[in-house]
């Protein structure tokens, strides 16, 4: 196969399939994916033929958490030249006309399109594909020395590095995580990286506690409510994007404490115990996606400020994306599953 891609049709129709050569425009570069993190989108779109209100309606390339290197550079001259190994950043920022939004936040931008993303149509491709064109902006330099492996994290680990910068200064504070799938694994991460003088980890599954735990972290059961509710943390972020564990992140949170919402919840009305979040002070502030945070996590995973041993727990070719898939989907025996592309990565 010349250039495999991971491809959803339908929900619960996910093809790995030849498709054409990348057809650069002049800002574009064409890139070679050495790695790719299977996102809860990406298994959003492939269970459901959704992810939230991005609704499936053509065929689509998924993946936007990738690495890889340039092959050829932009014929522009823009971006990184050929033989550079990058990270991507998958968004572009865009208006729609009438929508106001903060300068300097980009990613809050009300029409902005997204790799792999079913919100517009055309359909946002992704780059799930041995060779890719990408715009050149997108493009990140790896510094020497990072695998490409770990590069590959530099998406959802600004995520979370986001999350944590949302609450503000955290040094020396406690910080509670709810929900320890690989995002909230990597807000762990960012956590201990800013200076937390201590991390307490919640989730349903032995696995992604034990991942927590080997990286300093306390653990606990997600449904013991009674601890959860004596720890008193300063910050929580709430990273299950579920009803119970939005719950249990106000009963988490010290008076006067921060709630981070990260995990996104489902569409429409969801119960939360807002009277709690009232008679305590509680701040809640939302956190999605992430800004100009993308190089300084580059440059954490380089110099190993930020820690992220164990967070990838499967990686396999291409030729395996369903079976990757099934993996990911499965909380209780995976965490971060990455796609490899080029046989020699």
């Amino acid at each position: 196969m010349g250039n495999p891609a991971v491809v959803v049709h339908a929900a619960g129709d996910l093809r790995v399939e030849d498709v054409a050569e990348p057809r650069p425009a002049g800002d574009e570069a064409i890139v070679e994916i050495a790695y790719g993190g299977v996102c809860g989108s990406d298994l959003h779109y492939w269970l459901h033929g959704a992810a939230g209100a991005s609704i499936l309606r053509e065929p689509m390339i998924l993946g936007h958490e990738v690495s890889g290197t340039v092959v050829q550079a932009a014929a522009d001259g823009s971006g990184p030249a050929a033989g550079t190994p990058v990270a991507v950043h998958p968004l572009t920022p865009r208006g729609d006309g009438a929508t106001p939004w903060p300068a300097g936040r980009p990613n809050l931008a009300p029409a902005s399109t997204y790799l792999g993303s079913a919100m517009h149509l055309p359909h946002t491709q992704g780059a799930f594909a041995r060779r890719v064109a990408l715009p050149a902006r997108m493009l990140h330099e790896v510094p020497a020395g990072l695998d490409l492996r770990v590069a590959a994290l530099a998406e959802p680990a600004a995520v979370a590095w986001h999350a944590i910068e949302r609450a503000g200064d955290v040094r020396g504070r406690s910080v509670a995580v709810i929900g320890a799938g690989p995002i909230g694994q990597l807000v762990v991460s960012a956590a201990q990286h800013h200076g937390a003088a201590s991390v307490v980890v919640t989730d349903l599954h032995p696995l992604p506690r034990e991942l927590a735990a080997a990286r300093g972290a306390r653990a606990l059961d997600a449904r013991d409510a009674d601890a959860i509710a004596a720890l008193h943390a300063d910050v929580v972020v709430e990273s299950s994007g579920t009803v119970a564990g939005l719950a249990g992140a106000v009963s988490a949170a010290a008076r006067g404490g921060t709630v981070v919402l990260l995990g996104l919840q489902r569409a429409g009305d969801v119960p939360a115990p807002i009277a709690t979040a009232i008679t305590r002070e509680l701040s809640l502030v939302g956190s999605f996606r992430f800004g100009a945070e993308f190089d300084a996590v580059i440059a954490a995973l380089a110099d190993g400020s930020l820690v992220v041993d164990g967070v990838v727990t499967h990686v396999r070719p291409v030729a395996e994306a369903a079976e990757a898939f099934a993996v990911a989907a499965d909380a209780s025996r995976s965490s971060k599953v990455l796609l490899r592309f080029d046989d020699d990565a």
